[in-house]
């Protein structure tokens, strides 16, 4: 999977802590009001933004995605699409997340190439356990709290964030309904890097929240 900009890609995303995931803002979906609050999350600290988008279609979806990987290669942020491998492609995404149930992450690897992130969702010992490292470039862990976004899935709790700290093959980010005033149990399980939704997204100054979460996470890049 060795390539220059595939490289450059993993090397950001494992350096990096924070990782924000949220849809375009509004319902309707209003694109106009998302590139303020990725200037402002990215200002606050967050060096990955994943767009989880279930509302629209392909071409919609790929038309807002295009334009957030270009504001996003601005600002210094990795982009990442949830779900639409195509769509990732079509936009020329850093990434693509794909969950447990959605495309096997062999053919999502062979549709994206080998430049492309490929993150995966684990909610157990045995998903963290199958994360093949030669399709998969990290792993979201949780949820570590019962979260809306996840309705139906139980919460994990802090035992899965340390056993992915003592196994997980590839870097790791604890998810789930995290904020600022839990986020240090995650840290303390071992969790160098965190994906945060609600906190930041719905936040009425988003830069603030990013850089409390940041700082709690801790200085300087993740160091594995």
């Amino acid at each position: 999977m060795a390539s220059p900009l595939g490289d450059r890609r993993r090397a950001r995303l494992a350096a990096a802590r924070l990782y924000l995931v949220c849809g375009v803002p509004g319902d309707p979906p209003d694109p106009a009001l998302l590139p303020d609050l990725l200037r402002a999350a990215v200002a606050g600290g967050v060096e990955v933004f994943q767009l989880r988008e279930k509302r629209l279609p392909d071409d919609e979806l790929t038309a807002i995605a295009h334009a957030t990987q270009a504001l996003c290669e601005r600002i210094g942020a990795l982009f990442v699409v949830n779900d639409r491998p195509g769509v990732a492609v079509e936009a020329g995404a850093d990434g693509v997340h794909v969950g447990q149930e959605d495309m096997p992450v062999g053919e999502v690897r062979e549709l994206v190439g080998s430049e492309m992130i490929v993150g995966l969702s684990t909610h157990s010992p045995a998903e963290i356990d199958a994360a093949d490292p030669a399709l998969v470039d990290y792993i979201g862990v949780g949820p570590v709290h019962e979260t809306p976004t996840k309705e139906g899935r139980p919460a994990v709790g802090v035992e899965l964030v340390r056993y992915a700290a003592a196994h997980a093959r590839v870097p790791f980010f604890a998810i789930g309904g995290l904020n600022a005033a839990n986020i240090a149990e995650v840290r303390a399980a071992g969790a160098e890097r965190a994906v945060v939704l609600r906190a930041i997204a719905n936040s009425q100054d988003p830069e603030a929240a990013a850089r409390e979460l940041r700082g709690a996470l801790g200085d300087g890049p993740a160091a594995r």
